[in-house]
């Protein structure tokens, strides 16, 4: 009988029992293996060039090397490593910079230990994880321009532009969408912009934040 081939995981944190919990609940997992540990990004960037694992599970407050940082790193040497970060931050301006830096998953540290086997599953499955106390949270911040009445607005926008809109709702990436809908990447931006403009909204992530807040109307 062939082996099933494990997903490998780096994880670096400097919290030693973080570390440590995380560690044995990814181990139990069938499906993933930790090949290397880190306390630091520096050690963990080494790891991570020797190894090429499929996913990077870091802190975003390391020691010596940031976890931003590292992940900023690792864009430019082109490596394709899944990056999963951990953080105390509930700051939108810093979840919105790892967002940028193509995050796969943005996992609260006070959840770690109840949401990572259900991040890596997602990040697996090429899809976005967000713990839910920071989805919550910015769900119940202002939108940049208050939307009276969104399902008239929902309405206003085109079949396809509608199918876009759930996709986003679904937490799927541009790339993701396309290969969906089997239409190029610069249409489905297209589409995302002329939705923005329709729904009267702006900002980094704030179609998400839209579409999250009104799922219910997008059944």
């Amino acid at each position: 009988m062939t082996d099933i081939k494990k997903h490998q995981i780096i994880l670096a944190d400097d919290h030693p029992l973080l570390l440590k919990g995380l560690a044995e609940i990814i181990e139990d997992e069938e499906d993933f293996e930790i090949i290397g540990q880190a306390s630091n990004g520096e050690d963990a960037l080494l790891l991570i060039e020797k190894h090429h694992p499929d996913i990077a599970v870091l802190d975003i407050d390391m020691p010596k090397l940031t976890g931003l940082e590292l992940a900023e790193k690792l864009h430019l040497k082109n490596l394709n490593t899944k990056i999963v970060f951990l953080t105390m931050h509930n700051k939108e301006s810093i979840f919105n910079k790892a967002m940028n830096l193509g995050a796969y998953a943005y996992i609260m540290k006070d959840s770690a230990l109840v949401e990572i086997t259900e991040a890596l599953s997602a990040v697996v499955n090429e899809k976005k994880f967000i713990s839910k106390s920071l989805t919550d949270l910015l769900l119940n911040k202002s939108m940049p321009q208050p939307i009276d009445n969104p399902l008239t607005l929902i309405n206003s926008l085109t079949a396809a532009e509608q199918k876009i809109l759930k996709l986003v709702a679904k937490q799927k990436s541009t790339k993701e969408i396309a290969e969906e809908l089997s239409i190029s990447y610069r249409t489905v931006e297209t589409h995302r912009s002329n939705i923005c403009t329709k729904l009267e909204i702006s900002g980094t992530n704030s179609l998400l934040k839209f579409a999250l807040e009104n799922k219910e109307f997008l059944q």
